[in-house]
């Protein structure tokens, strides 16, 4: 996934909507020099910060990845088979989480699902609006959360507020790699 589509995405559906910097930033909640320097980057913000930014532009989230998804159709339900996975957020990604969208042909989501492989390094907290629902389906993982570290392994699950920060890292020779579902 090019980072750059995803920043000149945001610029076209915000300037489709004829919206200043100053207006997205009172729908996000983040400040106009932020927003400013997201669409002046090269690399994507993280995923939570874009679902923010997408709700604010009246988008799906999946419509900053991908040219195919721009007049995507109202539907009731999305079967999404393996192979048909969108990654999201790659391996250039500054905080090394690879996302792939499972339910990216649903429009009007309440809740976003995704299947997402962690790096070996914590560079970053996060901290967003709604929640988060965690479930490890392979590796071990080590969760910071709240300031506090915990250890989790395939099998393990958490639910949290997500304006508590928390971050993650791999343990162990393997990625872990976990289904995560974040509501608004």
């Amino acid at each position: 996934m090019d980072e750059k589509l995803i920043i000149e995405k945001i610029k076209e559906f915000r300037a489709l909507r004829d919206m200043s910097l100053d207006k997205l930033a009172e729908l996000t909640g983040f400040t106009k020099g932020y927003l400013s320097r997201i669409e002046n980057s090269t690399k994507a913000p993280p995923i939570a910060t874009l679902s923010r930014i997408s709700q604010a532009l009246g988008v799906d989230i999946v419509q900053f990845f991908s040219e195919d998804f721009g007049s995507a159709e109202p539907r009731d339900f999305s079967i999404i088979k393996k192979n048909e996975r969108l990654e999201v957020g790659g391996r250039g990604t500054p905080y090394g989480y690879v996302y792939e969208a499972l339910a990216y042909r649903m429009t009007g989501k309440n809740m976003e699902p995704y299947i997402v492989t962690i790096g070996f390094n914590r560079t970053a907290n996060f901290q967003h609006e709604g929640e988060e629902f965690f479930h490890l389906l392979e590796g071990k993982l080590e969760l910071f959360l709240a300031g506090k570290s915990y250890f989790l392994e395939g099998g393990d699950s958490v639910y949290l507020k997500g304006n508590i920060p928390h971050s993650g890292r791999s343990l162990g020779k393997n990625k872990a790699k976990m289904l995560i579902v974040i509501c608004s």
